[in-house]
């Protein structure tokens, strides 16, 4: 609360006509100067009250400081007692969000304000530490203490208390990878690669409780990479996307990266400012957790109903293509914290989110298979273990497809593959994929809603590709049953 300023002139002024009326009034002269000491502190506290009343007020009005936001606010993390925020400023603000229950009128709770600096892409990460769980919030952004005015509904969500109470939630999340916004300052001569992004609001409007981000969510380029100058440039670039803010602001994001939010094109752990992409990475995304292996890698796992992801880093320990030694694609540390997490996990689906495809046994491009020493290993530890309900989330491709692995004496294995976004799209030749579910391959830009739904131990997976345009392409259902 900014706290009132009495204007001297006014004080002075106010005294001495009360001063001669008290007099005037044959009062002695200590007690006039008393009364006009009352009569100042009583303006004083009037000011002070009409002060917190504006604070407080649920209708405050807004301020236009349009000017300073430069994207978001994005909704990130969500916990049963917490969620993370996200948001970018154009300079350095001092920003904070407040919330309450949707609907209700009780009084705005806040995040602790937070000053952008230029070292951090003038971003905050603010965090809801005031929630309970199984409620939806609505949010304001405030700049300067000033509500920023936003055109769109913000809110998010808590996750909720169903453990040893009921069914587990239904809900559902969208999937896709390859997101690329043109720079024509930037961009090689040409078409552009990139396409339009009507296709952000057709996901806005599917209404997801949240969205997984597979790799390539932004495409550093030659300019970029070198500096952290060019990084943030980039990421700054792609996130403001106008198309983009509503879904950012109403919908929970997770993500993992690929190459080219890494990196350049194919990159592998020997790129020389993997720090710097590194740091963006989380500044940018409001994941809860990265760097699972302490080696500076940005994977990460979180939960969502019955449901766990184990977001992976293909890039930050993965040794050359072409290199003749040791070959790793996860690298050892981060395949045994993954082995290890999903035999521990007790979790229906068991999503392992990696930037590029798994159980694609063609050793071409960036495929897993590449890397088969490995890629073997995965496989032999999943049997061994007796690891459930695992389901490959994949992108890279350029192209969506619907890959199964059969497997004697166990479960069949899939994984979905949703690519690109915006970026371009590019047609397997024939027989690349021997494995591919039949009427499942799609070519053009497209993502993937997954519902969860069922009641215990019964839950069902559904699977919907859609176009840029929100048609349906195809659907599949996976049972829980048959991942057991």
């Amino acid at each position: 609360m900014r706290h009132p300023k009495l204007d001297l002139k006014t004080v002075v002024l106010t005294k001495k006509i009360a001063f001669h009326l008290f007099q005037k009034q044959n009062m002695k002269k200590q007690t006039a100067s008393f009364l006009c000491l009352c009569l100042t502190l009583f303006f004083f506290c009037f000011e002070v009250g009409k002060a917190q009343q504006n604070t407080q007020n649920q209708d405050l009005s807004t301020t236009k400081t349009g000017s300073l936001l430069q994207s978001g606010p994005m909704v990130g993390y969500s916990e049963m007692l917490e969620v993370g925020l996200w948001v970018q400023t154009k300079s350095s603000a001092k920003v904070a969000i407040r919330y309450r229950i949707k609907g209700s009128d009780q009084a705005y709770l806040y995040t602790d304000p937070i000053k952008t600096t230029k070292d951090s892409a003038f971003v905050a990460h603010l965090v809801a530490d005031q929630v309970e769980a199984g409620q939806v919030y609505e949010y304001q952004l405030l700049i300067n203490d000033a509500i920023e005015p936003i055109s769109y509904p913000l809110t998010f969500q808590t996750q909720k208390l169903w453990q040893f109470r009921t069914d587990p939630p239904d809900f559902k999340f969208v999937f896709g990878s390859c997101f690329y916004i043109n720079d024509e300052k930037h961009d090689r001569p040409g078409k552009p690669y990139g396409s339009g992004t009507e296709i952000l609001k057709r996901i806005y409007n599917e209404n997801a409780d949240f969205m997984v981000w597979g790799g390539d969510n932004t495409y550093l380029r030659e300019p970029d990479w070198g500096s952290q100058t060019g990084i943030f440039y980039r990421h700054t670039h792609t996130r403001s996307a106008t198309d983009l803010q509503p879904l950012l602001g109403n919908m929970h994001h997770y993500a993992t990266w690929d190459d080219h939010d890494f990196g350049p094109n194919d990159s592998d752990r020997s790129f020389a400012n993997k720090h710097l992409t590194q740091k963006a990475f989380n500044v940018f995304w409001r994941n809860l957790n990265t760097n699972m292996t302490g080696e500076n890698d940005i994977a990460s796992s979180f939960t969502w109903g019955d449901i766990q992801f184990f977001m992976l880093d293909n890039r930050s320990l993965r040794s050359p293509q072409q290199y003749k030694g040791r070959r790793d694609y996860l690298g050892e540390k981060q395949l045994q914290w993954l082995i290890e997490g999903l035999t521990y996990s007790r979790a229906t689906f068991k999503f392992v989110v990696v930037g590029g495809q798994v159980l694609n046994p063609s050793d071409i491009f960036e495929n897993y298979a590449t890397y088969h020493e490995e890629r073997q290993i995965l496989f032999d530890e999943l049997e061994k273990q007796r690891v459930k309900g695992v389901i490959f989330l994949t992108g890279d491709r350029h192209h969506s497809i619907l890959t199964k692995m059969e497997r004697e004496g166990s479960y069949p294995l899939y994984d979905i593959t949703s690519s690109s976004i915006t970026a371009g799209s590019h047609s397997p030749k024939e027989g690349e994929n021997p494995l591919r579910v039949e009427g499942t391959l799609y070519d053009k830009n497209n993502y993937v809603v997954l519902s969860v739904s069922g009641k215990y131990k019964e839950r069902v997976l559904k699977i919907a590709l859609k176009d840029e345009t929100g048609k349906l392409v195809w659907e599949r259902e996976i049972s829980q049953k048959e991942l057991e």
